[in-house]
């Protein structure tokens, strides 16, 4: 028995928008869950229902269809979203290396891209290792850590009491209590507090994240891994 093909968005689209419109398209979206996050041009607001509700009805694993209506801002890197089609909720149960978390996407930072990321630092812990996430969110590193390594435990960190909230739940629902140790607050004020230097240091803030090297090292223990990103354009690479 053959499975039939699904279409791509722009092949399902192809006659519900004119030539010049799908010029503007944006096909390719992010999945969280069973909510798709699309990206929709100024030029195809007046068809942005159309395109969600051709989404939704395309997979069914998607339940919900939004569109990114702000940036990241703020100290808690929070994102705006408007719901175009399918239920009305924002709160995702989201799935990946072998972990659950759920969280609502607009009252957390979180990026599905990171999926690879974190599995390649779990990767990488030793047995025994204990490691500090810095700005943990709703824990996905702490969980994909905890769970796929033999870390002997892991310590997170998060600003925004509702992310912190969710990491709480997350760790409950993975069953990962004996593993991981959350904290909510500043770095800066609750890293001197634990009185513990780590072997290794994960620093997931791409954006100010060199602001807060000196307390990274402050807390890691003289051969530890701190990983550090950092957004550089092209011609900053040496």
């Amino acid at each position: 028995m053959s499975h039939r093909r699904i279409p791509t968005l722009k092949e399902a689209l192809k006659n519900k928008l004119t030539k010049n419109e799908m010029k503007y398209l944006v096909s390719s979206y992010d999945v969280i869950g069973d909510i798709a996050v699309i990206e929709i041009p100024l030029q195809l607001e007046k068809k942005e229902k159309v395109i969600a509700e051709t989404l939704l009805n395309l997979h069914k694993n998607i339940k919900v269809v939004v569109k990114k209506v702000s940036e990241h801002k703020g100290v808690f890197r929070l994102q705006k979203y408007k719901i175009l089609a399918g239920e009305r909720r924002k709160e995702a149960e989201y799935k990946e290396n072998n972990v659950r978390m759920r969280f609502n996407i607009e009252k957390v930072y979180f990026s599905p891209r990171l999926s690879n990321e974190r599995r390649r630092i779990a990767d990488q812990v030793k047995e025994g290792e204990e490691v500090l996430v810095m700005f943990s969110g709703v824990a996905p590193y702490c969980l994909v850590i905890a769970k796929n390594s033999k870390a002997k435990v892991v310590y997170g960190i998060e600003i925004n009491p509702v992310a912190h909230q969710y990491a709480v739940e997350n760790v409950k629902l993975n069953k990962l209590e004996n593993k991981i140790k959350l904290y909510e607050g500043d770095v800066r004020l609750v890293i001197p507090r634990l009185k513990k230097k780590f072997d290794r240091v994960v620093m997931p803030l791409p954006k100010g994240g060199e602001d807060f090297l000196d307390v990274a090292l402050a807390a890691a223990k003289k051969e530890a891994v701190i990983h550090f990103y950092d957004f550089l354009h092209v011609d900053e690479f040496d």
